[in-house]
């Protein structure tokens, strides 16, 4: 990439960090670093208004809540009830009816928890302490010793450290669809606002999927009116699985002595099991204890075996730990029962248009013979695609290009280190940090809310504790 000189913004007294995506990772890198002393100047390139929504939290359905209840959502872990005690003031805005359970836990729409985030960086734009770039990064490249992002609508920006947030890919669109591709009846991109509102409340649908993205949608339709029939398809036809009772925690311990292969860690989570069920538990306790442990179990397996556990055993962790929110929960029962909603454990063979509408051949789990569905409408809900991460954004691909980014093994994201740094191909790289999802190669379980807020506190501490060496260094 070209770069004018005498364009470049000139160096400051102080380190520039800068965050490329202002997403809730990014926004969390951001606010702890403003929070933590940090004697630098914090620039945020985010083309949305606010800062902290991003893809996940700019949703304006109200349908669209929190998979967890309120006391486990929290911009500072060592205030689990930080978001708890922001909806109960005044800034909060009134949640829709239903939002609480007879439990007494909350499961806010997701608007309402970026808005809780985008109030809290408001604070520090306005005194100052960061900078919000409402632009695209579409370049990086170095210059002695420092990098330069050209953002879509600004001048270059010089920094002294880049941290990576940037948003979730769309999914992929499979291969046994590619007769669909640029159909005006596929709806491949859910994130994309007013995505599902063409669909008519009489078109028969299906979700390619069966997790939370295929709940929401789902809850989107019944919202709108849906009387169609809509499938929803996945391999094993397995939905996330909803809240458990209050009940005591396990005495399980996967993390003192971890297991190093899948099949080990298989085999003593169902003893776990059968052990908490002897005493009345239900399954809960100890997926719970799972996620909380998760970084040692993860560090404890040989790449070999994360790649056993993601073939075999991550549809099974991924609907026990992504559990879907009550009210959603409701709605799809309630969609079964009425005969409009039905789950589908089954392969896509192919789809083709026909007069009738589209006819998706399927192979149903377990038979040899085919099965057809004629649908008016195909959504994917199939999750992000997280190994063309780097092809589908531009800054990645820049530092790609240079050597100082690239998949990590599993291709779940970036190579990144223990530490937050970006692994290149000549290994970690000073002054490049890698938040939130991208980095789940190296940490495991990097999806939810309080990993993800507990990520970016480290990776503000490592930011600080580099930034007197940079500072040092000549400019």
């Amino acid at each position: 990439m070209y770069v004018n000189r005498a364009d470049i913004t000139p160096a400051p007294c102080r380190p520039v960090i800068a965050i490329v995506g202002g997403g809730y990772s990014g926004a969390a890198v951001a606010w702890h670093l403003a929070h933590g002393a940090t004697e630098a100047e914090i620039v945020v390139f985010e083309p949305r208004p606010d800062l902290g929504r991003g893809l996940a939290y700019s949703t304006p359905d109200p349908d669209h809540r929190l998979n967890v209840p309120d006391h486990r959502m929290t911009l500072v872990s060592a205030d689990p009830l930080h978001f708890r005690t922001w909806l109960a003031s005044s800034a909060a805005p009134s949640l829709p009816p239903g939002s609480a359970t007879l439990a007494g836990e909350v499961f806010a729409p997701r608007a309402v928890f970026g808005q809780y985030v985008a109030a809290h960086l408001a604070t520090a734009l306005e005194a100052g302490r960061i900078t919000h770039r409402r632009e695209t990064v579409t370049g990086i490249t170095t210059e002695a010793g420092r990098y330069l992002l050209q953002g879509s609508s600004g001048d270059p920006l010089a920094a002294d450290v880049v941290v990576l947030a940037v948003s979730h890919p769309p999914p992929a669109l499979p291969a046994e669809l590619a007769n669909l591709a640029g159909d005006a009846a596929l709806t491949s991109d859910v994130a994309v606002p007013g995505a599902l509102a063409a669909i008519a409340p009489q078109d028969r649908v299906l979700i390619v999927g069966s997790g939370l993205t295929a709940a929401d949608i789902l809850a989107t339709l019944a919202r709108q009116g849906q009387r169609g029939a809509v499938h929803l398809l996945s391999r094993h036809g397995w939905r996330s699985q909803p809240h458990g009772p209050k009940q005591p925690e396990t005495t399980a311990d996967f993390a003192t002595v971890p297991a190093t292969t899948a099949l080990a860690l298989l085999r003593r989570v169902r003893a776990a099991l059968r052990a908490d069920a002897a005493c009345g538990l239900t399954w809960h306790p100890v997926f719970d204890r799972l996620r909380a442990q998760g970084p040692a179990i993860w560090a404890a397996l040989p790449q070999p075996e994360r790649k056993r556990f993601l073939r075999h055993l991550r549809a099974l962790w991924d609907i026990h730990r992504f559990r879907i929110a009550p009210q959603t929960h409701a709605t799809l029962q309630r969609a079964e029962r009425d005969k409009r909603a039905f789950f589908h454990a089954a392969r896509i063979i192919g789809a083709q248009r026909k007069p009738r509408g589209i006819e998706v051949t399927i192979r149903p789990r377990g038979k040899s013979e085919l099965a057809h569905l004629t649908v008016d409408r195909v959504v994917l809900a199939t999750g992000p695609a997280h190994g063309q991460v780097i092809a589908g954004n531009p800054a990645l691909a820049a530092l790609a290009a240079l050597g100082l980014v690239q998949p990590d093994p599993l291709r779940l994201g970036l190579a990144t280190a223990q530490n937050g740094q970006a692994v290149g191909v000549a290994g970690p790289v000073p002054g490049l940090f890698v938040a939130g999802p991208l980095a789940r190669g190296t940490m495991g379980e990097l999806m939810g809310v309080p990993e993800v807020t507990a990520w970016a506190e480290h990776v503000a501490v490592q930011i600080r504790a580099a930034l007197p060496q940079i500072a040092a260094q000549p400019g």
